[in-house]
């Protein structure tokens, strides 16, 4: 038995790296034959994206909640409210698409399928791309957990090390790492010659990400590579760190080995254009869709030795492990790397091999099993 119509349920329309994975998700699960379709909570460029991979996509009508997980007691409230008033206006949705399963996308759009679901009967599956733990999430941790656990009739989560952080009371479970489209992968080139190496670090521009900690570890380098930085902002509050980030650069007078590109809209190919690809995020990074596609392009990818990354690299045989938060241990391996050619190029093949693990086929493969399985128990 197979899932009739999945609906994914997205809280923002904003090309991040979860938005990205689940609309590729919702794509390969219909080109498996499953009538899967999206609804989000607010319009935007994700938008563009479904419609233009076929996928069927409605946002929710009504005002969508902006609260934040530091907001007040008050402000937590008032989103509470406007959420609950939007699972209300959703139930009715689910059922002209005769939905059989809805699969939240995040805790807002959690909250927010908890309520329809209740409301429809129809069974609610949480794909968890964040670690519920302290570090994201703090002491807010322990009611989500408990939401979970009371609403969710099934969870994917990205990582093994993700699924570890939430309290699944014996409902079914699977470990769905967000594959990579290996159709859209350029075979690897080979590497450049120690003068010529380039860098990426691709990723939203935000502080978690940790590009400071990057250019810091630049500063520190023999000699500073071409780098570039892959990504947009996509949030207001992320602008301020855009500049921080250039005047940062200016300080450590490195500005003019750096570039700043923007969003793109094919990271893939700018990952294929490096010759290494750095993944430093400042928080334990769940999963790390960036390090996955870089691999699978063939790069030798640098990352912090933490969270979903340490799933993905083992160290020195498929890339570079480097502990959390250390720019002066970073720039030690970017410079060992660098002038070690033979190394890049065992790396390279390496990687390669282990992105071949990491198709979006198996990964619709693990998610049309688990939502068929819940829609199956819960009739």
């Amino acid at each position: 038995m197979r899932a009739r119509r999945p609906v994914f349920l997205g809280h923002t329309a904003a090309p991040s790296g979860a938005e990205l994975a689940f609309a590729r998700l919702a794509r390969e699960l219909r080109r498996r034959g499953v009538p899967a379709s999206v609804m989000l909570l607010a319009p935007g460029p994700l938008t563009d994206v479904l419609e233009a991979a076929e996928v069927p996509v409605t946002v929710v009508p009504g005002r969508p909640s902006s609260v934040r997980r530091d907001a007040g007691p008050l402000a937590l409230l008032r989103g509470a409210v406007d959420l609950y008033r939007t699972g209300r206006r959703l139930a009715p949705l689910l059922r002209a698409h005769d939905a059989d399963v809805v699969v939240a996308e995040s805790t807002k759009s959690l909250l927010v399928g908890a309520v329809a679901a209740r409301r429809t009967g129809i069974p609610l599956v949480w794909q968890v791309h964040d670690r519920v733990s302290a570090e994201y999430f703090g002491r807010t941790r322990f009611p989500l957990r408990l939401l979970g656990r009371m609403v969710a009739s099934g969870y994917l989560a990205n990582s093994r090390g993700t699924l570890r952080t939430i309290s699944t009371g014996g409902s079914p479970t699977a470990v769905c790492p967000p594959g990579v489209d290996l159709s859209t992968v350029p075979a690897p080139a080979p590497q450049r010659a120690p003068k010529h190496v380039k860098i990426a670090m691709i990723g939203r521009i935000t502080a978690w990400k940790g590009q400071d900690l990057l250019l810091r570890a630049l500063a520190q380098m023999e000699a500073v590579p071409e780098v570039r930085f892959v990504g947009g902002t996509h949030f207001g509050d992320d602008d301020g760190y855009l500049a921080e980030l250039e005047e940062l650069a200016e300080r450590l007078d490195i500005a003019d080995r750096v570039t700043f590109t923007g969003h793109v809209t094919d990271p893939i190919t700018e990952a294929a254009d490096a010759d290494v690809v750095v993944h430093y995020s400042r928080l334990t990074e769940p999963f790390g869709q960036v390090v996955a596609e870089a691999m699978a392009a063939g790069r030798v990818v640098v990352a912090a030795g933490a969270g979903g990354p340490t799933e993905l690299i083992d160290d020195g045989k498929t890339g570079v492990l480097v502990p959390p938060r250390r720019p002066d241990l970073l720039a030690i391996a970017l410079d060992t790397l660098i002038d070690d050619w033979e190394q890049r190029e065992q790396l390279s093949a390496a990687a390669a091999d282990r992105g071949r693990d990491l198709d979006l086929k198996t990964s619709g493969a693990i998610a049309e099993s688990l939502l068929a399985r819940v829609a199956r128990d819960v009739r």
